[in-house]
């Protein structure tokens, strides 16, 4: 998929790759979500199902995070605070252990919240003020946007179709 270059197609973009991977979520038995099956984000480090929605929502809630902050005239930590952009690994952990004890279809309906969020503030903006100006150093918001949820929405789908065949699930 081409990258996104206005509001129209941020907007397809999310909604195409989400759509794919609430389907792969929705093919997995819950039962399955926990093993720690799937390689990480981090090198050398085993993730599940579970872990892998945790840190997609993780990134939506930072999208989020960083647009209100923005918003409300505030300072705002990138990535995270307490988190330098070499260092996201940890920060993949820390999205991990925030939503470890987050029953699977409870996690999954938080991340269609945020990811909702993220569509309406999308749709609260023009053109513009996505696509218009640097928003975060040289990165314009649409691109943030972009780079948290539709790229990794189709990255985790990628996964998972691989994992499905590995784990005979197709």
């Amino acid at each position: 998929m081409a990258v996104p270059q206005n509001k129209t197609e941020l907007l397809a973009a999310i909604d195409k790759t989400y759509g794919k991977l609430a389907a792969d979520f929705a093919a997995i038995p819950v039962e399955r979500t926990a093993e720690k099956t799937l390689e990480g984000h981090a090198k050398g480090i085993m993730m599940s199902v579970h872990d892998l929605a945790a840190y997609l929502l993780g990134w939506n809630l930072l999208v989020i995070k960083w647009y209100r902050g923005r918003k409300a005239g505030q300072e705002v930590d990138f990535p995270e605070t307490g988190y330098k952009w070499n260092e996201l690994g940890r920060l993949a952990q820390k999205f991990y252990a925030d939503h470890a004890a987050l029953p699977f279809p409870d996690l999954l309906a938080e991340l269609d919240r945020a990811k909702s969020d993220i569509v309406a503030i999308i749709e609260a903006e023009d053109d513009t003020s996505l696509y218009g100006r640097p928003w975060y150093e040289k990165w314009t918001l649409g691109r943030m946007i972009q780079f948290n949820t539709s790229s990794p929405y189709a990255n985790a789908h990628t996964r998972l179709v691989k994992w499905r065949k590995a784990q005979a699930l197709s």
